[in-house]
C-alpha cells in the first residue's frame, strides 16, 4: 500500500480583501506519495504559493482537511504546528535565505538548534554529512558572500535535508540561478528523489518541471490538471544539450567576428 506523506480533501482558502472575500482555493483535492517528485504549477493568483504555504503548515485553511505524515494538521496547536515545520518539513526558497557571516556548516546546523535531542557532536555531524549529500564537502567553512548562487542554493537544499524530513517543500528555487545552473540544481533534486526523498516543487517553468515525475497545475484557485509523466527529462542529458548549444553559439560568434 502507498505511503501517503500528505492528503487533503475539499481544501479552500479565503482572504478579506476590504469588503470582498477572495478565494485563493476552491475545493482543492491531492494526494502526494512518499518517494514522489512533484511541480505544482500555474500562473501568478494561481493559488499554488497559497497551497505550499498550507503544505508547510506557515498557514491553515479556511475549509478542508490536511494530513501531514498520518497526522491531523488542522487540530494542531501552534506549537505542534512549529515542532512539525522543524521535523517533518524541509523549506527551500528562491531568495536562500541563508544568514551571511555565518558559515555553509553553521547555516545547515540552524534547524537543529531547536531540537533538544540532538547533541552538539551529533548536530555538526549531521550537518557535514547534509552538505556532503549536495556536493559541498569542500566548501563546508565558506560563508555565504564567499560562495556563487548556486552553491547557496546547496546550501539551503542541505538545511533542509539535516532533519530528516517526509518532504522538502520547494518555492521557486531555481529562480534565481541562470539556466545552467538551474538544471544543476535540478539535477541534485533528482539525485535525492531517487534516494527516496518526497519533493513538492513549485515553479512556473514548463522546462524545470519536466524533470519531475509529476505536473500538478492550478488556475483561480483550482487543481485543473495532474499528469503522470510517462518521460521524465533526464538533467544530465539536458546540462550536455546546452553545453552543445553554447559550443555551437561560440563558434558562430567566431565566425562572425573572423
Amino acid at each position: 500500500m502507498e505511503n501517503k506523506i500528505i492528503e487533503i480533501q475539499n481544501l479552500q482558502k479565503n482572504y478579506r480583501v476590504g469588503t470582498e472575500i477572495v478565494s485563493a482555493l476552491r475545493g482543492v483535492n491531492l494526494t502526494i506519495n512518499a518517494g514522489e517528485f512533484v511541480a505544482i504549477m500555474g500562473a501568478s493568483g494561481s493559488g499554488k504559493s497559497t497551497l505550499l504555504n498550507i503544505l508547510g503548515c506557515l498557514d491553515k485553511p479556511t475549509a478542508g482537511d490536511y494530513w501531514l505524515d498520518g497526522k491531523n494538521v488542522n487540530v494542531l496547536k501552534k506549537d505542534q504546528l512549529a515542532d512539525i515545520r522543524n521535523t517533518k518539513i524541509g523549506f527551500v526558497f528562491q531568495s536562500y535565505n541563508l544568514l551571511p557571516r555565518t558559515t555553509a556548516l553553521e547555516n545547515v546546523e540552524l534547524p537543529l538548534l531547536y531540537n533538544p535531542k540532538i547533541s552538539i557532536k551529533m548536530r555538526r555531524e549531521k550537518a557535514e554529512h547534509a552538505l556532503e549529500a549536495v556536493g559541498l564537502a569542500d566548501r563546508m567553512k565558506h560563508l555565504s558572500n564567499q560562495m556563487s548562487g548556486g552553491q547557496q542554493q546547496r546550501v539551503a537544499i542541505a538545511r533542509s535535508l539535516v532533519n530528516d524530513p517526509v518532504i522538502v517543500l520547494a518555492d521557486e528555487a531555481t529562480g534565481n540561478l541562470d539556466t545552467k545552473t538551474s538544471y544543476e540544481i535540478m539535477a541534485l533534486f533528482q539525485e535525492l528523489n531517487d534516494k527516496g526523498i518526497t519533493i513538492g516543487f513549485v515553479t512556473h517553468e514548463p522546462d524545470i518541471a519536466a524533470f519531475t515525475n509529476r505536473n500538478i497545475v492550478f488556475r483561480d484557485g483550482r487543481l485543473i490538471k495532474d499528469i503522470q509523466m510517462n518521460k521524465i527529462t533526464n538533467v544530465v542529458d539536458a546540462l550536455d544539450q546546452l553545453k552543445d548549444e553554447d559550443t555551437l553559439l561560440d563558434e558562430f560568434v567566431n565566425v562572425c567576428v573572423a
